[in-house]
């Protein structure tokens, strides 16, 4: 059975690294400490907003429909896997992350009807 590549140490939470290769064919094994992509860098959740993008052909619009999410939120996941593919947070202006959230947070609840627009703006201005 093959199992998916974690990146991450369940008991630590620091990142882990593949050290040991196998041939399926002879079972000749290879020990010794590889790197892996970028892409295995990407968790379960990112790679499936990546491929949404891609075969969305990067239409923010469309992202929005197919995962029933805001703009903020599709930009906000846009820059954190920009940050993870160039080690720099996004160049866009940008807020700070928690500010961020929280705004997106906001324009969500807006625009699902859980607020109305007075509260909407209130709690903007509070930011």
């Amino acid at each position: 059975m093959n199992y998916p590549v974690i990146n991450d140490c369940p008991v630590c939470h620091h990142e882990l690294h593949v050290t040991k290769l196998e041939c399926t064919n002879c079972h000749t094994t290879i020990e010794n400490r590889f790197h892996l992509s970028k892409w295995h860098s990407f968790s379960e959740e990112q790679m499936h907003f990546i491929e949404t993008f891609i075969l969305s052909r990067g239409s923010i619009k469309e992202v929005e429909k197919k995962l029933g999410i805001s703009y903020p939120t599709v930009r906000g996941k846009l820059d954190d896997i920009i940050e993870i593919m160039t080690g720099e947070e996004a160049k866009e202006e940008k807020v700070s992350t928690k500010e961020g959230q929280r705004k997106a947070d906001i324009l969500e609840k807006l625009e699902m009807n859980e607020i109305t627009a007075d509260e909407a703006i209130r709690l903007m201005k509070d930011l």
